[in-house]
């Protein structure tokens, strides 16, 4: 279950969009899946600058809390608002409705530079 045409982390999330524009960020199936039911999720607010590989905020789950990493510099400019009331769309939907926050890269290439499906795929398998 890891969609051909996103980009991931070694650190379990997912970007879609090729950097042109916003992009969107989420955990991957396989994230959620080891985190357990989700409980509560902290995400950053609207204007934020991010670096690549920096804590974006934290993922709560009825097993332990987890950081999530943004996968490109950027700002922030949208969030999931949604996540508040219903944090458990992550676990439901995590390609979908369960998405985190779009971001708008410094550098539109770093989103080619993330991993493919394939490479990904092969992470999650070793």
């Amino acid at each position: 279950m890891i969609p051909e045409d996103l980009r991931y982390t070694a650190e379990h999330e997912w970007v879609s969009g090729d950097g042109s524009g916003p992009v969107r960020v989420g955990i991957t199936h396989f994230a959620q899946d080891a985190l357990g039911d989700i409980v509560f999720v902290q995400l950053p607010e609207e204007g934020t600058a991010v670096q690549a590989g920096d804590s974006l905020g934290e993922i709560e789950s009825t097993k332990s809390v987890s950081e999530i990493y943004a996968p490109v510099a950027g700002t922030v400019v949208s969030r999931n608002a949604t996540l508040a009331d219903e944090p458990e769309l992550i676990n439901a939907e995590p390609y979908a409705a369960g998405w985190l926050v779009e971001i708008t890269p410094d550098d539109p290439q770093a989103v080619t530079g993330l991993l493919d499906a394939a490479a990904y795929r092969s992470l999650t398998e070793s």
